[in-house]
């Protein structure tokens, strides 16, 4: 390593990170990528995982292998707990040992953490699904329940296990809950023949709508899509209360359920804090257009964890997209500072949104102009995802599995792996 280079530390292997990491490959600075996995995780599929539909290796990609040809950046496992911005050194927990680390320059990429808006009792009994090892629990706990219920005697019983409850009509909760019933309905009631189990999924969306951002056509097609399958849909009545077997809304229905997914909000990382500036609505982190956070010098921030208004004064959503493109502006405006090139605003490319909700289901409003629905849009958005996962193999895998499931109805990956303790829902 050449100690004369500046020296950059990353610390988040997301999309922001990720991208911010590939834009400094073999430039002449010192890279140090920091994350508490050693695998980038393709979060848009961690659906799939939790539904059986796919395996966690799929989704998954070791750190090391995408930058194994570049011998600017290196890898730290590990978590950031300090960051001392007047001296310019970060702590950082490596195992039961706490290691600092210097900088010239640090770009924070954490992402976001799940919010329950003020209701944090609700996560005692809820299940989130943020990271792979929340995909395998809740697909461990959706199998461990429907083996046990197949041998319950009481029906209540045994139609609270096979209910599941998904909060949050935005697209990780279109998906989990279309994907969740036909896992149940196309799947496991094809397995369990000598019992006639009752299956039930309902979304839960505090709003009148779901898909918040969406026009309104698109919102009313993801709605008769999601009945169209057979997910129940509640609209405009918050949770009230969550319990270890039932779930009981604004309005007084109770749903009696042993399997709460929490998908309706998010807010930015913790890490935030260790800053010591005001954060935004959220959590986020105030950055400035260039990425930099304010009075902290040679500190750039990017993703979900940041917070920057468009012109219209909106912040820029917590989505994908946005990280990818603010993690490699982070990178050149960094390499600005060093004399190559100029520093430059973000200005963000949006290309638009989709949500699949099914087999052949699905919505998309490509550069916010075209909008799709049913089977063209469920081909785009399987497209897209298919082209955008890391790796050859992941992307061979992934289509073969797909392809599989389609014809077939057939989901391989039904194993129960015990993870020691999780946030798995009581069953008593």
């Amino acid at each position: 390593m050449n100690t004369q280079q500046p020296r950059i530390i990353i610390v988040g292997a997301g999309f922001g990170g990720l991208f911010a990491a590939r834009a400094l490959a073999n430039k002449p600075v010192d890279v140090l990528l920091i994350d508490r996995n050693n695998f980038h995780t393709f979060t848009p599929l961690l659906y799939q995982v939790a539904t059986c539909a796919l395996d966690p290796s799929e989704i998954a990609y070791p750190v090391r292998t995408i930058f194994r040809k570049n011998r600017n950046i290196r890898t730290l496992l590990g978590s950031v707990t300090a960051i001392d911005y007047a001296n310019k050194t970060i702590d950082v927990q490596v195992g039961g040992q706490t290691r600092q680390e210097p900088y010239d320059y640090l770009i924070l990429a954490t992402g976001s953490v799940p919010t329950y808006f003020g209701q944090d009792a609700f996560r005692e009994n809820a299940l989130e699904l943020r990271t792979l090892s929340d995909a395998v629990n809740l697909r461990n706990h959706i199998l461990s329940l429907f083996e046990q219920a197949t041998w319950v005697t009481d029906e209540a019983t045994r139609e609270a296990m096979t209910t599941i409850v998904v909060v949050g009509g935005g697209p990780t909760g279109l998906e989990t809950a279309g994907a969740i019933f036909e896992l149940y309905n196309h799947v496991l009631n094809r397995e369990f023949l000598h019992r006639d189990l009752s299956t039930r999924v309902v979304l839960v969306e505090m709003q009148p709508f779901l898909l918040a951002p969406y026009p309104d056509k698109l919102r009313q097609a993801a709605l008769e899509q999601l009945r169209s399958l057979g997910v129940e849909v509640q609209l405009g009545s918050p949770l009230q209360e969550v319990a270890s077997d039932h779930v009981t809304l604004a309005d007084g229905t109770r749903i009696d359920t042993h399997t709460l997914v929490w998908a309706a909000g998010v807010k930015g990382s913790p890490l935030a804090e260790l800053l010591n500036v005001p954060l935004q609505r959220g959590g986020r982190l105030p950055i400035l257009s260039t990425t930099e956070v304010a009075e902290r010098p040679g500190v750039y921030a990017v993703g979900d964890m940041t917070y920057l208004e468009d012109a219209s004064g909106q912040p820029y959503p917590m989505v994908i997209p946005v990280a990818q493109q603010q993690g490699e502006l982070a990178a050149q405006n960094i390499l600005a500072e060093m004399g190559v090139g100029e520093k430059r605003p973000f200005h963000y490319h949006d290309r638009g949104s989709m949500a699949t909700i099914g087999r052949r289901r699905a919505v998309a409003w490509l550069y916010n102009k075209v909008q799709l629905r049913g089977y063209i849009a469920w081909l785009a958005w399987l497209a897209l995802h298919l082209i955008t996962l890391l790796g050859f193999r992941n992307r061979l895998n992934v289509f073969v599995n797909w392809v599989w499931n389609y014809f077939t109805y057939d989901r391989s990956v039904r194993i129960i792996l015990e993870q020691g303790e999780g946030k798995v829902r009581s069953e008593k």
